[in-house]
């Protein structure tokens, strides 16, 4: 039998951390905007707390409702990785709650991103970790795979593959591939300076540009 579905991919290579804390207080929209707007997990993933999220993505794909493979991750990881649990978005059982938060909290890690649904949400939002998900249920999640450790993930729209770099903020999570990240951090940091720069002379602004545009259209007043 394939072992496809079920397998566990022990190493991966992991983007240095320099190249990861290049993104660091940087506004996913101004990340999402250097990446043509389409590197960014489904609206309907959202923060459980305010804590940022940013780090190295550790893939987990999962049966909906089940952490066997969850469990796994948690103890394989290693401090500052992401554990991104690919569930298929399902909303039926949680796959984690407070205790492996403060597991994971223990081991360092940098984050949960789980396409899937949580509990202990009012705990969780008191800890100083990241967390994103999809939903909140109390019931609790099967341990009876399969799945897979540390291979690409279909992920709320997105593939993630193992050391793609994850950013999270209150707005969502965008992903950015390692080869890139050099490239868009600079870019996206050109863009928070533009955009300060746009604030302070927010008044001052040049909006011709909106007239001009409904009379090239054809706008009547009347």
């Amino acid at each position: 039998m394939s072992s496809a579905g079920f397998r566990i991919k022990q190493q991966f290579a992991r983007p240095e951390r320099e190249l990861i804390e290049a993104f660091r207080g940087i506004p996913t929209s101004n990340i999402a905007d250097c990446m043509n707007r389409a590197a960014c997990v489904d609206a309907a993933i959202i923060p459980f707390n305010k804590t940022p999220l940013l780090g190295c993505a550790f893939t987990v794909s999962a049966p909906g409702g089940d952490n066997l493979l969850f469990h796994k991750a948690l103890d394989m990881a290693l401090p500052g990785d992401i554990l991104v649990i690919a569930g298929g978005g399902c909303a039926g059982r949680s796959c984690c709650g407070e205790i492996m938060v403060r597991y994971a909290m223990a081991k360092q890690l940098g984050g949960f991103v789980v396409d899937g649904c949580i509990r202990d949400a009012e705990a969780i939002a008191r800890l100083p970790f990241p967390v994103y998900a999809r939903g909140v249920t109390p019931d609790g999640p099967f341990k009876n795979g399969p799945g897979e450790i540390g291979f690409p993930v279909s992920f709320a729209g997105r593939v993630i593959c193992p050391g793609d770099i994850l950013v999270g903020d209150g707005d969502g999570v965008v992903v950015v591939t390692a080869d890139e990240a050099r490239e868009i951090s600079k870019e996206a940091k050109e863009v928070v300076l533009k955009e300060k720069q746009m604030l302070a002379d927010l008044l001052r602004m040049d909006r011709s540009w909106i007239d001009q545009t409904l009379e090239a259209k054809g706008c009547r007043y009347v």
